[in-house]
This record gives C-alpha cells, structure tokens and sequence, in this order.
C-alpha cells in the first residue's frame, strides 16, 4: 500500500517546528529528521522513515540551502517523489527570496492572512499580482520535472510575521496543508 505524501520545499528548524504542529492538527506525521539546510539524507533514508511513521499523511521536508541550481533537497525530492511505495498528495512550495530561476507553476496559493488567492506569493506570504502564477524558491525548480497533483503556494513557514508563528498553531500552513488534502479528494 502505498503512503500518502506532501512535499515540503522548505528544511529549516522553524519549518520543522511549524510541520510538527501541523501534522498534528491534520492528524498526520512529520518525518523531522528530513530537517536541515541543505536536506541531511538522501532520498533513500526519506522514504525508508516515511514507510515507518504511523499515520498519513507523512509531512516531508526539503531544502537546497539557497542552492540556484540541484542541489540536495531536490535530488532527495525528486527520488521521493518518483518511488513506487509513494503517493504524492501535492506540494508546499515555499517562496524564498531567490528569483533568478524560472520558478514552478502552482494551482493557488494562500497568503500571510489565510487567504486562499489565484497568485503566487513571496517570502512574507504577501501577493505578487504583478508576476505569474508561480513560487520563486530554491527547491522548486524540480517540481516542472514531475507529474505533481496539486501545488499550492506558501510563504516562509512558521514565519510570515509571526502570523504562522508556531504559538498560533501554524494556522497558514495548516490551511495550506488542509487545501492540498481537500483538492487532492
């Protein structure tokens, strides 16, 4: 039987805190040890752990540590993403402050108030009207190499000015989460 997966594009320790908080709203699990900037085990070791958590969905993270081009966060997303034992549900991508790439296509997005828009957003979760309906981010250029079912667009976890701060129990990314799992239905 295969696990049921959402994809993180973010690896950093308040990421981590923020998807532990999550999953347990949503009544899933967080593999934290995928934590790290740039993601600390390889695509093998990520889908070994997320065989063994208890529940789906399994919240996963990655990170290319500002990388422009691969680096290891995509190349642990990408072996995920294609494993057989894997059901990708969709993906969190996650703006950063990188705009040199040609970013990767979302279906919506949801901003630093909780909104759900038709634009892609920025670090701080605020809308970028005047750029296409994409996320700018390190690791979302190897999201145009795969046959994902729904993207969703996010800004910094557990941040965007403490409104997702994880006190607040991480409300943005939890709808964020909750929207993949309701599209993806």
């Amino acid at each position: 039987m295969k696990r049921k997966v959402i994809l993180v594009t973010d690896g950093d320790q308040n990421a981590k805190e923020a998807l532990e908080v999550v999953a347990r709203n949503i009544g899933g699990r967080c593999i934290s040890l995928s934590v790290g900037n740039p993601t600390p085990l390889s695509g093998e070791m990520i889908v070994n752990l997320i065989k063994i958590a208890h529940h789906d969905p399994v919240l996963v993270m990655f990170d290319d540590c500002g990388h422009a081009k691969e680096g290891l966060g995509e190349k642990a997303l990408y072996y995920v993403a294609t494993h057989p034992d894997i059901q990708v549900l969709g993906v969190l991508a996650v703006a950063s402050n990188c705009y040199s790439g040609k970013g990767t296509p979302i279906q919506m997005s949801v901003d630093r108030y909780g909104k759900i828009i038709n634009e892609g957003v920025d670090k701080h979760g605020i809308r970028q009207k005047h750029l296409p309906k994409r996320i700018y981010g390190d690791t979302v250029g190897v999201l145009n190499e795969l046959a994902i079912p729904v993207v969703i667009g996010i800004g910094d976890i557990g941040k965007m000015n403490r409104r997702d701060h994880i006190s607040k129990g991480c409300p943005i990314t939890t709808k964020a989460v909750q929207l993949i799992l309701q599209l993806y239905r």
